[in-house]
């Protein structure tokens, strides 16, 4: 390991050992190679690899890092003794160990976002009459952001004429009983859980503190408060915390995250010295410096002013279109152009925009000139429904009081039993205040139900039963479900319910891939409580970031989507009022209540902001329309304001009116303004 390569800002912070450090990394400072330093130094100072914990908020980054320590290292055992994962990983290790204490039953499942969301729509169902009116997102994300703020149900307050927080405030309550019946956490959980259980045991809190005696976390401005809290009380023991972050890239409020994390750093951990990366590996110095001016219109801020070693590097493109059409053209037309004159290859492109609305045209566009793309925020592969149902089969197997998966087979493939059959076992169950499975098991008791829906739920619950006994006899888990395939029909039913051969192939192999990562885990760990781990873990990865390998393929995805990622060539496109910054946080009194996701404040927009340009290695292009079609009427735009903060001698404008139009267009555009001018004479 040889620190000669670090500058002096990275060799500062790697070499510092004791007390509270906090590393405000610039974008593409070397952030990852500070951490990874710094543990290999550690190490090599004599501290037990055990005694050290490194946080981040995906799994990959966790793995990725500790490859990397490895191979500073030259020693892969040592970095596998080190504790490396997320926040919520190393909550539920904890909550593992600890659940005796916290009275939890040895299978608890983790219930995923879809999970969360069929409770709130069964309680939603019972409240309400299943109400259609309400967002079960809105309600959720309140929900959530309740409990990581530590407000319970009893004191959720109620804002006034909101009535999205009225109708939380009834469901909130109902679904933590739910959570605690069904043996279920949730994410927010696997964080809160831990809080509490270490606020309430002393002992515990300070074996844990005791554990890890040097806590480094990735991301730190991403943090929440039940994570600060968290943080805080591992490091009880030895206060020994390396944060490693940039408030200039905190882009997540809307799902918590709290700046005042970070930028509060020193007042919550007096003594802590903060070191500052701002010497950039990735980005031109022209890019650089209209990120620093946009960024620097933020005043609640530490201030960094990145700077690059490289050659000033060409101008950023403004381009301004008539309408997205001719935007979305140009962006497809100049990639096209650029990879057939140029030499650059799809994977060096990237396409960022605001909203996901935005991606529409530019898929077409696409589409149209073969230009192979990969578009990231759509359907993650646990989340796909042929994957979701038989991962319900095996949560239902090891756990029957788990509700959201027990509805999901019961007619799954379909039995015949329907909707009112499903509510009259609700209701026995509930009556006799019971488990929905107890019921289900208790069919016979029922008067009403005839004969051939009792025997279909009597063997789908010998179904059940079976596949659970062989679990835990310790037979091969793969093995078994793939004999649960076979009795249920499910291939046959992929097959009838798919709209072509192709779709059913594809839903088929999605089956397969899953048994095949199924039976890898099985070989290196099998057993009952190895497939409740594995499952667990699905949970988990079904929170992370989804994998951004591309290929040759030109990457699209939100400015939200792109954090941690670069691209040579980067088009920043709708780069206008009311879309970036986003109408919501301009007119948040006119927002619509349905739609709560990524509502934020200006500053955090200009962030955002900032984060589309430093994702530019080489070459950016910020574009915009100056009309749009709004509620079937063109209506036109102004153009950002953190357009007009970056330095006009650093823009290069290009004007695309007439560049994209054919002579035909431009025949019929003519012959347009030609008859309304003649009708305006007239």
């Amino acid at each position: 390991m040889d620190l000669a390569t670090l500058n002096t800002p990275q060799r500062e912070a790697v070499t510092h050992v004791a007390g509270p450090l906090l590393v405000l990394a610039g974008a593409g400072s070397g952030k990852t190679r500070v951490i990874t330093f710094r543990i290999a130094q550690l190490l090599k100072t004599g501290v037990d690899p055990r005694h050290i914990a490194a946080l981040t908020f995906t799994n990959k980054a966790a793995g990725e890092m500790r490859e990397r320590v490895g191979e500073i290292l030259g020693n892969k055992s040592q970095a596998n003794k080190l504790t490396m994962g997320t926040f919520h990983s190393l909550g539920l290790q904890i909550l593992k160990e600890e659940r005796k204490a916290l009275g939890f039953p040895r299978g608890f499942v983790i219930y995923d976002t879809s999970d969360q969301l069929g409770v709130i729509r069964e309680i939603l169902r019972r409240l309400r009459d299943g109400d259609r009116r309400y967002d079960v997102k809105a309600i959720l994300s309140r929900i959530s952001l309740a409990k990581n703020s530590f407000i319970s149900p009893d004191e959720y307050s109620i804002g006034e004429g909101d009535e999205y927080d009225e109708i939380t405030a009834e469901v909130y309550g109902k679904y933590q009983s739910a959570l605690k019946n069904f043996a279920a956490v949730d994410f927010e959980d696997l964080i809160t859980e831990v809080v509490h259980l270490f606020e309430n045991n002393e002992d515990v809190r300070a074996r844990w503190g005791a554990k890890y005696r040097f806590l480094m976390v990735d991301e730190y401005q991403d943090t929440n408060r039940a994570q600060l809290m968290m943080i805080r009380a591992l490091i009880s023991g030895s206060n020994n915390l390396c944060c490693v972050g940039d408030d200039d890239q905190s882009i997540y409020s809307w799902r918590g995250a709290d700046t005042g994390n970070i930028l509060g750093f020193e007042k919550m951990f007096p003594g802590a010295k903060v070191v500052k990366l701002e010497q950039n590996y990735r980005s031109t110095p022209n890019i650089l410096e209209a990120a620093n001016a946009v960024i620097g219109h933020n005043t609640d801020r530490y201030g960094k002013t990145l700077w690059s070693a490289h050659k000033p590097g060409q101008n950023i493109t403004h381009v301004i279109a008539p309408d997205p059409g001719i935007e979305s053209r140009f962006v497809a037309q100049e990639i096209d152009k650029m990879c057939k004159d140029e030499q650059w290859s799809w994977k060096d492109f990237a396409v960022l925009y605001r909203s996901n609305l935005q991606a529409k045209g530019i898929e077409e566009e696409f589409r149209e000139k073969q230009i192979p793309y990969k578009m990231f925020g759509g359907q993650q592969f646990f989340e796909r429904k042929e994957v979701k149902d038989l991962i319900a089969y095996l949560r239902v197997s090891l756990n029957p009081r788990d509700e959201i998966a027990l509805r999901r087979v019961l007619n799954y493939p379909a039995r015949g039993i329907g909707a009112t059959t499903v509510e009259r076992l609700t209701s026995f169950a509930a009556g006799h205040q019971m488990p929905l499975w107890n019921g289900i098991v208790r069919v016979g008791e029922l008067d009403g139900i005839r004969p051939g829906i009792k025997s279909a739920i009597s063997e789908f619950t010998e179904l059940i039963n079976k596949l659970g006994i062989a679990i835990e006899s310790g037979s091969p888990v793969v093995a078994q479900t793939r004999d649960l395939m076979e009795k249920i029909g499910l291939i046959d039913d992929l097959r009838s319910a798919a709209p072509s051969n192709k779709a059913a192939q594809q839903r088929i192999d999605n089956v397969e891939a899953f048994l095949a990562s199924l039976g890898r885990h099985e070989v290196k760990k099998p057993g009952k409580s190895a497939l409740l781990e594995y499952l667990r873990n699905l949970s988990l990865d079904s929170n992370d970031d989804e994998d951004k390998e591309v290929g040759n393929s030109v990457t699209m995805t939100t400015l939200h989507g792109s954090k941690g990622l670069e691209f040579p060539v980067v088009f920043l496109i709708g780069w206008e009022e009311e879309l970036l910054p986003h109408a919501r946080t301009l007119m948040p009194q006119a927002m619509d209540i349905m739609d709560m996701d990524h509502v934020a404040d200006v500053s955090e927009e200009r962030r955002l902001a900032y984060v589309g340009i430093t994702r530019a290695q080489k070459v950016l292009y910020i574009s915009r329309s100056v009309a749009r079609i709004v509620r079937g009427k063109q209506v036109p735009r102004t153009l950002s304001r953190f357009l007009t903060e970056i330095p006009s001698e650093l823009i290069d404008e290009r004007d695309i009116e007439d560049e994209l139009q054919t002579p035909v267009e431009a025949e019929e555009l003519s012959s347009f303004f030609a008859n309304f001018a003649s009708q305006l004479d007239d």
